[in-house]
């Protein structure tokens, strides 16, 4: 009876379905434990086998809580809206909603193929109307909430007008504008608009103008990780600076608690780190320098006050609102040259740009103690978001600050304001400032703080708490996304009731922008008559907080009620990928803790333990394009070897014409040409050779390529040159449909089945490392899977399970396989518990064990990894509820102790054979058996035995 995979896994995916195998309930007497996937963007492009890569390690996790006995949550749903599915939406004149169910509907077959043990009775989409009723729902009570500093949590917005009527704001500095001051009276005086406006500065949700990512092709502001070198990551599209209008979250007054936060979770250290560092809390002052002959000062927070006598020019953020009026006309043409530079790059290239830019303004600042004129530049390494926007340049102590002092030829003085030119000990390594008059030859630390206190006795400054972490953007221009619950009224926000939500997304014939950069919605005359909010929110938003909905995901009363969330309580384990590790994590930090605090849930953070699973590498193919700058009329492609000749400076035009002129007589190729790698889809490479015909079919533009392959010409139409031989390049990289190297698991499973995919998946390597998909190891997996059912089954269909004892062996390849699996599979160590399966398999097939009372444990233990081939497996035993009910099998450690110990034999030094001995068995009948053994007889050849040593648990010596 073979292993008739495909059918196994049909069946009993049709059987958990239809019995509700994996349904889960609240129920309150049994222990609860959370395992949650981060939830996929469905895509048009399906799954790849690198997506399962996580989803296959939480669902071996779960399923193996579930046979430890807890009511398990592993619920599965989309986080539908984004630019993508818009964007897919222009393309092809469909409507994304459209386009999203048709994509969530294949995402789904293909992950119920798979065998997860999700609770499809608790599925969400953030892009249906029940679902974002409670998005708008939060969001609405972010609006109507402001963070008290000193109780150091969120109340609600009428507790904070309540204290403006009785003290005014004098305990309260506004986050928004701390220029804002007022008493009770001044504001009982306010306008309804003024208050507004105050309240808007301290609002957690609150909206506001910035300089934003506009990408005008796309109609979109797009967030920085979404602009790479100027252009749209999603379609290469021109990016620009734009002020818009624009929605925030007040996360950075949740920023310490954020970060004391990181000390109580199970995240890794990296991750830990990598949120600590974005949220970069910095301790110094802010400084004032007045600007030499106007009335302005330019503000810059510094975390090393005591450097102050080192300062020799200011550097202020291109996008500083004080550029304008610094910039003199003489200056004018030039900043503004180097404004329009600025405005297509990103904060991320800006940080990592080599080169040195800047732009004098032709204005001076003055230094707050020694008075000197201090040159004012603008240059893109000083961000606008960060601090004020502006820094003062300490070049003989920071190094940047002396590249760009050195580039452009500006004097550079030490922390004495002296002369320095760079040789000489720099004495801020010291700290000593010896020039000033109330700073007599401190050290670091000490002169920091006198320094604060000079600058705040004089009005010069005052000490400054800082963080890198801004409150970033949440909102869209574009259609595809949650609509806000708010209505403008003569420039008043004002909340929808709770009563009108959900606020449905209108249905729209065309996703163009709306005037002045406003998002798709504005061009409604329905939508904007309402004076509706135009931007929708991005997809973050309802990423922020879908774990608390699978608790209780069809409760139209709450969003989640008060019993769910105390009984489900933190997510137990989350698993994801870390490029999540700051955005979605941040903010979903960032509502559980208000959630909390408004008393809507019981914990403050959401997740106790993080695993982030590393990324299923794809194996890409390389074609490499010929390009000059008079492009040719039809393209050529250069197999391998001529690329790597080229790569060393070794082929030369004249030679690339000798190579193609057979073909091409009266070709011409400049000294300046260049082959450019392009990838090539996979499925058009068998190996690393080229099908040529099936690659100029792929696409138009390809359709008469010339090809210079290793064994000559290939010219479409031409039986005269037909070579074949093209040679692709190969990378491992990361697997992705733009880069055509993904492997669809649906071809995976046809060919091997679910169960194969599963442990292959793991077995790759440990879930947090990233490793190339390789289908050769696969087969060994299959093979694992087959040598498993001939164990119940021989070739002829007869069933050999035995209902006998089983011997002291068998029991101690069982139980050390329950032991190293449990504990393996407790670590998220899934790769070297497949091995343990392996070797256990293999041993009971040599011990030829086809006992019962060893293969019926065996199958509980599997199931997590392999639950396909366990059911029917566990269903053929004679038993009527699913595998998935069972109790985990333990360990015993009685069967984990060695009762038989081997012995090489040696016969004067020389080994000649090996025995078994008890472990407890004396020596004396070790000498017995050994001296009657027939080799040893043989090897002392009837001379008198002087001794026999026994080394107990080691060797045995026979002296003769």
């Amino acid at each position: 009876m073979e292993y008739a995979f495909r059918d196994i896994e049909k069946k009993w995916q049709t059987y958990w379905e239809t019995h509700q195998t994996y349904r889960v309930e609240n129920d309150i007497r049994r222990p609860k434990y959370y395992v949650l996937d981060m939830f996929p963007y469905p895509s048009g492009a399906g799954l790849h086998v690198g997506h399962p890569l996580g989803y296959i390690a939480s669902d071996i996790y779960a399923r193996f809580k579930r046979l430890q006995g807890y009511n398990v949550l592993h619920p599965m749903g989309w986080d539908a809206f984004g630019l993508p599915a818009e964007q897919y939406a222009i393309e092809t004149g469909q409507h994304p909603a459209i386009t999203t169910r048709k994509n969530i509907e294949t995402f789904k077959r293909q992950l119920k193929q798979i065998g997860f043990c999700y609770d499809w009775n608790r599925e969400i989409n953030t892009s249906d109307p029940k679902y974002y009723r409670w998005t708008q729902w939060i969001f609405l009570q972010l609006f109507k909430s402001w963070f008290n500093r000193q109780t150091q949590k969120a109340e609600p917005i009428e507790n904070l007008i309540a204290i403006f009527e009785r003290e005014g704001n004098q305990h309260h500095e506004c986050p928004g504008d701390p220029s804002i001051h007022f008493t009770a009276d001044a504001w009982k005086q306010f306008s309804e608009k003024e208050k507004e406006d105050i309240l808007m500065h301290y609002r957690l949700a609150y909206c506001g103008w910035g300089e934003v990512n506009w990408c005008e092709a796309l109609g979109t502001v797009l967030a920085n990780d979404e602009v790479v070198n100027g252009v749209s990551e999603r379609g290469g599209y021109p990016v620009v600076k734009k002020r818009l209008r624009q929605w925030y979250l007040r996360i950075t007054e949740y920023a310490d608690r954020l970060l004391e936060g990181l000390q109580h979770i199970g995240f890794s250290e990296a991750m830990k780190e990598m949120q600590t560092n974005w949220i970069g809390k910095s301790y110094g002052a802010n400084i004032l320098f007045p600007v030499q002959g106007k009335d302005i000062q330019i503000e810059v927070f510094t975390t090393r006050p005591d450097t102050i006598f080192g300062v020799d020019f200011l550097v202020l953020a291109p996008e500083h609102p004080l550029v304008e009026t610094l910039t003199t006309a003489e200056h004018q043409a030039e900043v503004q040259a180097y404004l329009e530079y600025t405005r297509s790059r990103n904060e991320r290239e800006r940080m990592a740009e080599k080169r040195i830019t800047g732009c004098f303004t032709g204005s001076y600042a003055l230094h707050p103690f020694s008075r000197k004129p201090l040159p004012i530049w603008i240059s893109e390494y000083v961000l606008a978001g960060y601090g004020t926007g502006a820094i003062m340049a300490v070049p003989c102590g920071d190094e940047r600050d002396h590249r760009f002092a050195k580039h452009f030829q500006l004097p550079i003085t030490n922390i004495l304001g002296t002369a320095y030119d760079g040789k000489q000990a720099n004495p801020t390594k010291d700290a000593i400032l010896e020039n000033s008059d109330f700073l007599n030859g401190m050290r670091m630390r000490d002169a920091i703080e006198v320094v604060i206190q000079k600058l705040e006795e004089e009005g010069l400054g005052k000490r400054k708490v800082n963080y890198k972490m801004r409150d970033a953007a949440f909102s869209r221009q574009r259609y595809w996304g949650e609509p806000f619950p708010i209505v403008w009224d003569n420039g008043i926000a004002r909340p929808l009731p709770e009563s009108a939500l959900p606020l449905e997304l209108p249905y729209v014939e065309n996703y163009r922008p709306g005037p002045e950069g406003q998002g798709p919605l504005a061009n409604l005359p329905e939508w904007t008559s309402r004076g509706l909010e135009t931007n929708t929110m991005p997809g973050y938003a309802g990423s922020s907080w879908y774990f608390l909905r699978y608790m209780d995901p069809h409760n139209e009363q709450e969003f989640c009620s008060r019993e769910a969330s105390q009984y489900w309580g933190q997510v137990d384990v989350y698993v994801g990928g870390t490029e999540h590790a700051v955005g979605h994590l941040l903010y979903s930090r960032m509502w559980t803790k208000f959630l909390y605090d408004r008393g809507y849930i019981p914990f403050d953070e959401p997740y106790k333990k993080l695993i982030n699973q590393g990324m299923i590498q794809g194996s890409s193919r390389f074609v490499y394009r010929l390009d000059t700058e008079n492009h040719l009329s039809q393209p050529i492609f250069l197999s391998l070897s001529y690329y790597e000749k080229w790569q060393q400076g070794n082929l030369p035009a004249h030679a690339l014409i000798q190579a193609l002129q057979p073909a091409l007589p009266h070709i011409s190729i400049p000294e300046s040409f260049k082959l450019s790698p392009l990838h090539v889809d996979i499925h058009l490479v068998n190996g690393v050779t080229l099908q040529i015909d099936g690659f100029r079919r792929w696409k138009p533009e390809y359709a008469k390529a010339i090809l210079l392959c290793e064994d000559g010409l290939n010219i479409p139409e031409s039986e005269a040159f037909r070579a074949q031989n093209y040679t692709c390049g190969s990378e491992v990289e990361k697997m992705s449909k733009s880069k055509y190297n993904t492997v669809n698991p649906d071809e995976v499973v046809e060919q091997y089945g679910a169960d194969t995919f599963r442990m292959y998946e793991m077995f790759l390597g440990p879930i947090e490392q990233s490793k190339p998909w390789d289908t050769q190891g696969i087969e060994g997996v299959h093979r694992f899977l087959k040598k498993l059912w001939r164990l119940f089954f021989d070739e002829k269909g007869n069933w050999l399970i035995e209902d006998r004892q089983p011997t002291a062996e068998e029991l101690r390849v069982l139980h050390r396989t329950i032991k190293k699996v449990t504990e393996d599979t407790e670590r998220f160590s899934f790769n070297t518990a497949v091995s343990q399966f392996m070797i256990c398999v293999n041993t009971l097939t040599d011990l030829n064990c086809h006992a019962r009372a060893i293969l019926e444990p065996l199958l509980i233990l599997l199931c997590p990894y392999a639950p396909h081939i366990s059911e029917e497996l566990w269903h053929q035993l004679g038993h009527g509820d699913s595998v998935t009910a069972a109790p985990l099998p333990a360990y015993e450690e009685k069967f984990l102790v060695d009762t038989m110990l081997n012995y090489p034999i040696a016969i004067n030094g020389k080994t000649r054979t090996q025995l078994q001995f008890p472990a407890d068995a004396s020596e004396d009948v070790i000498r017995q058996e050994v001296l009657q053994h027939p080799v040893v007889q043989k090897w002392i050849e009837g001379k008198a035995v002087k001794k026999v040593i026994v080394v107990k648990g080691r060797m045995i010596n026979v002296v003769a």
